[in-house]
């Protein structure tokens, strides 16, 4: 036995060890981009845990937000990336969608995200900062309400009929603004028209001068796995110099991430 093996032993053996955290990340290191869903069974095979102090783990990975159910089988959550960037790492975000994305940033002369959702909220995997429009500084991990964002609805036109059922009776809208969409039927009717249209232009319902426009990036399966968006300042003329000007190359840019990542990691994206 080796000295830091040695060392390793006798830590896990002093009072100091806390076995169940251990065994919780445990639990989150048996994910990675080759194991992004996984049954129970398996997650305890690859933590090295019984079966039932693997259910327990995960029901309460589940219940704090970190682990989702899909079916029979597990998946990571967006609030990982509370952790750190394991969640990004897993997608290989950062290396091949960036690049496409400062092109797109380059080319609009506006800052360009992308966003996956997480509950009420889009959570900020990627942002590349352009022109400053919004008085609040958003990076990685940053959360905005859903209902009221141009990605937000754009992931939540990716969702099955009872899912959106369901979120929108969980939906409590705030007027952010004077021009805040808050009618839930309203809503559900603005996320029809962007399932059918293919993007979500949104202009000052989140803050005062800011316009937004979204479109989704899907996986393998055609399901929306994650939105991208161009964020710019308001105008008389937004509207039409957005659709006119802006969403073409934005359509563009979601195609060229389709093609650059692997359908398995965009489907570990997907609710």
């Amino acid at each position: 036995m080796d000295k830091s093996t040695a060392d390793n032993t006798r830590f896990e053996d002093s009072r100091d060890y806390v076995q169940s955290m251990a065994r919780g990340l445990s639990v989150l290191s048996a994910f990675d981009r080759d194991h992004f869903r996984l049954t129970l069974g398996e997650i305890a095979g690859r933590a090295g845990l019984s079966r039932a102090a693997a259910r327990r783990l995960i029901l309460t990975l589940l219940h704090l937000g970190y682990v989702r159910e899909v079916g029979r089988t597990y998946m990571l959550g967006p609030r990982v990336l509370e952790l750190g960037f394991g969640y990004l790492g897993s997608m290989n975000l950062t290396d091949l969608a960036q690049p496409l994305m400062e092109d797109l940033a380059r080319q609009v002369n506006q800052s360009s995200s992308m966003a996956v959702l997480d509950g009420q909220s889009i959570v900020y995997v990627l942002r590349v900062p352009g022109q400053r429009v919004m008085s609040v500084t958003l990076g990685i991990g940053a959360r905005l309400p859903a209902f009221c964002a141009a990605m937000g609805r754009v992931l939540l036109s990716g969702l099955t009929a009872p899912e959106l059922d369901v979120w929108l009776d969980s939906c409590r809208p705030e007027r952010l603004t004077p021009h805040t969409v808050t009618d839930p039927h309203r809503l559900r009717r603005i996320v029809a028209d962007v399932d059918r249209q293919g993007y979500a232009y949104v202009e000052q319902e989140l803050e005062l001068g800011l316009c937004s426009l979204a479109v989704p990036v899907r996986n393998g399966d055609g399901r929306v796995a994650t939105a991208i968006n161009v964020s710019m300042p308001y105008h008389p003329d937004a509207a039409r110099h957005a659709l006119q000007n802006i969403l073409v190359p934005l359509q563009q840019t979601a195609a060229a991430i389709e093609r650059s990542l692997p359908a398995a990691r965009l489907a570990a994206v997907t609710a």
